[in-house]
């Protein structure tokens, strides 16, 4: 049985890593590759942190060889890979937390890691510190948002926790009720705002006036979402108590 699930999960690693490798391209631009990052949390959720780690590691070397793509496609995942599992696991399945992980690990350590090593190794110039921290968070803000979405559909149909014990001996169940997965609804509307802000203002540097008003209404549609579904999924429930 334990033989049958590590060559299942050698299986599952391999498709991801060419999964990630063929939809890195993506909405991808220097310093920004969203997709990586939806890999990256997938890989987490099912496999646990080290093998995403791999996974990340792995997809980050095929980019450098066949696509001519800098170090950063290494420095800007394998952080994040494994903080993203080691949330998870740490949360006993939450999936936020994995999104959580991925931001810390790729926006914050992977960014300022990524300083020293695209200017002394790669000879870029005019780079702080901080130069790569807006278009990371911004990416794994992307990508995280899809892959959360990916994987809770995952876990409302029980796919995900079968998937998990297929391949490996932890698995977590979809214990979120109505107020999580609104509260999560109306966190959307908060990342898509922060997507754009730090877009406009840190990366494409525009002051347009129709950015800010995109990114105000994307906060109220997705808190009055999140609000019909608190009430539409409330009353839901006190129908069934009632009968």
């Amino acid at each position: 049985m334990k033989n049958s699930k590590k060559i299942l999960k050698m299986i599952v690693l391999s498709m991801l890593v060419a999964l990630g490798v063929v939809i890195s391209p993506i909405l991808r631009v220097e310093g920004m590759c969203p997709m990586a990052h939806f890999i990256n949390i997938v890989a987490a959720v099912f496999m646990g942190p080290w093998y995403a780690l791999v996974c990340a590691v792995l997809i980050g070397i095929i980019r450098m060889v066949t696509m001519a793509i800098p170090p950063i496609a290494l420095t800007g995942a394998i952080f994040g890979a494994f903080l993203s599992g080691v949330f998870y696991r740490w949360s006993k399945g939450k999936l936020i937390f994995a999104v959580i992980g991925e931001v810390i690990g790729t926006g914050i350590i992977g960014a300022i890691v990524s300083y020293p090593v695209m200017s002394i190794l790669w000879g870029k110039e005019g780079l702080t510190w901080l130069f790569y921290v807006p278009s990371f968070v911004c990416a794994t803000l992307i990508g995280g948002s899809i892959a959360f979405v990916f994987l809770k559909k995952l876990m409302k149909t029980g796919a995900l926790t079968r998937f998990q014990l297929m391949i490996s001996d932890k698995s977590y169940e979809d214990k979120s009720g109505t107020i999580s997965t609104a509260s999560s609804i109306a966190a959307f509307g908060a990342i898509i705002y922060l997507v754009i802000k730090i877009l406009t203002t840190m990366v494409f540097k525009t002051d347009a006036k129709i950015w800010s008003y995109i990114a105000n209404g994307s906060v109220v549609i997705f808190i009055a979402v999140a609000v019909v579904y608190y009430f539409l999924n409330k009353s839901k429930k006190d129908k069934k108590s009632n009968v």
